[in-house]
């Protein structure tokens, strides 16, 4: 099996199988998907979406979160993973987006690296999410899922995993398909017991079929 058709037959189960995916983590504004996807860094979603209600409730915006301490925020994300760090990434992003962009979002992957907190990874959730561009945000399930099947080639960093993947992917799939290889790989192809057995795109995988 070629590269390209096996990206065609994935493409196509998922697109058949799972034609609305979405992000498991709960937001009513880019600004608090911001948020989440913040907190949401070597945490779980479920976690993260436990703890944000009260947080958006507190802070609907920009501005209420930029006027803040970090003894405000502080208590609303302790129990998520690394919260000193995150209380401080957050209030500081609510700053720069107040006092750099209007409060508004930025919608280029630059504009919102500047904001502290936001990786390339972040950047790309945030594009793909909220204004549902071409942009293909790699973490651990993306990575792995991606080596895996096949759809990568020993592929060494992220970085290098996310331009593999955007040179195969037609760009109108590459919103879905960050989200299809995420849950994917959070469901059933999981990192030390994945479930090949009830694995749709089995057939297809490079490491269950060895083609």
């Amino acid at each position: 099996m070629t590269t390209k058709e096996r990206y065609e037959k994935v493409l196509q189960w998922f697109e058949d199988n799972v034609p609305e995916p979405a992000t498991e983590l709960h937001y009513d504004s880019p600004f608090h998907l911001l948020l989440a996807v913040i907190l949401s860094a070597q945490c779980t979603d479920k976690r993260v979406n436990l703890v944000t209600p009260a947080l958006f409730e507190a802070f609907p915006d920009p501005e209420s979160l930029a006027a803040a301490t970090e003894e405000q925020v502080f208590p609303f994300i302790k129990s998520v993973t690394f919260p000193n760090n995150k209380t401080r990434h957050i209030l500081r992003a609510a700053r720069i987006l107040v006092e750099e962009f209007g409060s508004e979002m930025p919608s280029d992957i630059d504009g919102l690296m500047k904001l502290p907190g936001v990786g390339r990874k972040t950047a790309n959730v945030m594009l793909a999410v909220v204004w549902n561009k071409a942009a293909m945000a790699v973490d651990t399930h993306v990575f792995r899922v991606s080596n895996r099947i096949g759809l990568t080639l020993n592929s060494k960093t992220p970085l290098a995993t996310e331009k593999t993947l955007m040179t195969y992917i037609p760009a109108d799939k590459v919103s879905r398909a960050h989200h299809w290889l995420i849950l994917h790989g959070r469901y059933v192809c999981k990192a030390r017991k994945p479930d090949c057995l009830n694995c749709g795109i089995a057939p297809f995988c490079k490491t269950f079929s060895g083609k």
